[in-house]
C-alpha cells in the first residue's frame, strides 16, 4: 500500500471543490490537509457543504486563505476559470503537483486564450501545463501542472475519439450537448423558477469548449473535426448528455465502427462502451452515470449516417472524479481508489 499524499483542495466553496472534499473523504491513500475559501474563511465545511457534516473524517475541517498553505503533495485548482494565473506562483511554491479543473490552461493557441479566457490570457504565467485526459492521454504526465478537460468537451471527446483514431468518418461533425444546472457553478445568476419545468439554449455557437474539442481530437487522432458545437440546459442538477452526428467513410461498415469502440476503451474501468443498444434504455442516460465516475458511450449506425451518445456526471467523471482519477495514476495509486462506479437513483 502506498503511503498517504497530502492534499490541499484551492476555492473548496463551490461545487466541483466540494465535491472534491466529498470524494477525498473516503479516499484511503489521501491526508487531506488544507481547503481554502476566501470568504468563508474560519467556516467548518459542513456550514457551506451541508451534505459534507456527517462524514466523520469532517469534523474540524474549517476553510482558510489561500496565503496560510502549508506544503502540499497536490493541490487541486477549483477557483473560477480566470483565477488560478493570480494564485499560482503559491501554489507552484508550496504544491508539488498542481491539478486545475478550471479552464484556464487548456486551450494552446495564444489567440484562443486570448478570446475565450481573456482574464487568463491578461496574467501570464511561466509554467506549462499539460491537458490530461485519464484514458486518452500517453502515460503520465512527467511536469508538474496539469489541466484537466471540460465536462462537456470531455463527454464529447468520448464520444468522437473512436471514430477519428481509426479515420472512419467524414470530419464533419454536428455535436448536441445539454447540461445540469450544476454546470453552472454556484454563482450562476441563472433563477431556479426559469430553469425549473423549462429547457431551452444556452450557446448555439461560439462555445468555449469548442476549440478544446477540436484541439483535443488532433492531438489525440491526428485529424482535427470540422465541428459545429451547440449546447443546451436541462431543467436537472447535474448530468451531461452528449449527441453526435457524423457521416461515415465510403467502405466503412457498421462492424469496423464497434471494432474502434471497443478498441478504444478496452480496460479503461470508468469509459463504459454499451453493447448494441436495442432499447431507448439500453442507451446511456443520466440515471446510470450520474453519482459516479463512470462515462457511458455508445454508438448507432445506419447506412452512412453515425450517431454516437455519451453521458457522464458533470461534477465527478467531468470534473472532480476525473482530477482524482488522474491523481491516482500519476500517484502510483489504484486507479480507481476513491471513486465510485455506481449511479444514484432516483
Amino acid at each position: 500500500m502506498a503511503d498517504k499524499i497530502r492534499v490541499a483542495v484551492a476555492g473548496a466553496s463551490g461545487y466541483t471543490g466540494g465535491e472534491v472534499i466529498r470524494l477525498l473523504l473516503d479516499h484511503p491513500n489521501v491526508e487531506l490537509a488544507f481547503l481554502s475559501a476566501e470568504r468563508s474563511a474560519g467556516t467548518p465545511i459542513g456550514a457551506v457543504h451541508p451534505w459534507l457534516r456527517n462524514h466523520p473524517g469532517a469534523a474540524g475541517l474549517k476553510f482558510r486563505p489561500l496565503a496560510e498553505l502549508e506544503e502540499v503533495d497536490v493541490a487541486f485548482g477549483c477557483l473560477p476559470t480566470g483565477t488560478l494565473p493570480g494564485k499560482l506562483p503559491l501554489l507552484a511554491e508550496r504544491a508539488k503537483r498542481v491539478l486545475n479543473l478550471a479552464g484556464d490552461f487548456r486551450l494552446r493557441d495564444p489567440q484562443e486564450v486570448q478570446e475565450f479566457y481573456p482574464r487568463t490570457a491578461a496574467t501570464p504565467i511561466e509554467e506549462e501545463f499539460s491537458y490530461y485526459v485519464p484514458e486518452l492521454s500517453q502515460g503520465v504526465p512527467e511536469g508538474r501542472f496539469i489541466n484537466l478537460p471540460g465536462c462537456m468537451a470531455v463527454a464529447t471527446i468520448y464520444a468522437l475519439y473512436p471514430l477519428f483514431a481509426e479515420q472512419l468518418v467524414e470530419p464533419q461533425v454536428v455535436v448536441d450537448a445539454k447540461t445540469g444546472s450544476s454546470g453552472g457553478g454556484r454563482g450562476s445568476s441563472e433563477q431556479p423558477a426559469e430553469r425549473s419545468g423549462n429547457f431551452r439554449v444556452h450557446k448555439l455557437h461560439g462555445h468555449r469548449h469548442t476549440p478544446e474539442i477540436r484541439q483535443a481530437i488532433a492531438e489525440f487522432t491526428g485529424t482535427a473535426p470540422e465541428l459545429r458545437f451547440s449546447t443546451h440546459s436541462l431543467d436537472v442538477p447535474r448530468g451531461i448528455m452528449v449527441t453526435a452526428y457524423s457521416r461515415l467513410r465510403p467502405g466503412t461498415a457498421a462492424l469496423d465502427v464497434k471494432r474502434a469502440y471497443a478498441k478504444a476503451y478496452v480496460g479503461k474501468p470508468f469509459v463504459r462502451v454499451r453493447p448494441a443498444p436495442k432499447a431507448p434504455q439500453d442507451f446511456p442516460m443520466l440515471k446510470a452515470v450520474n453519482g459516479s465516475n463512470v462515462a457511458e458511450v455508445a454508438v448507432a449506425v445506419k447506412g452512412e449516417q453515425c450517431v454516437a451518445v455519451a453521458a457522464l456526471d458533470n461534477l465527478i467523471k467531468g470534473a472532480a472524479g476525473q482530477a482524482i482519477q488522474a491523481m491516482n495514476l500519476i500517484s502510483g495509486f489504484d486507479e480507481a481508489a476513491g471513486l465510485p462506479r455506481t449511479a444514484v437513483s432516483p
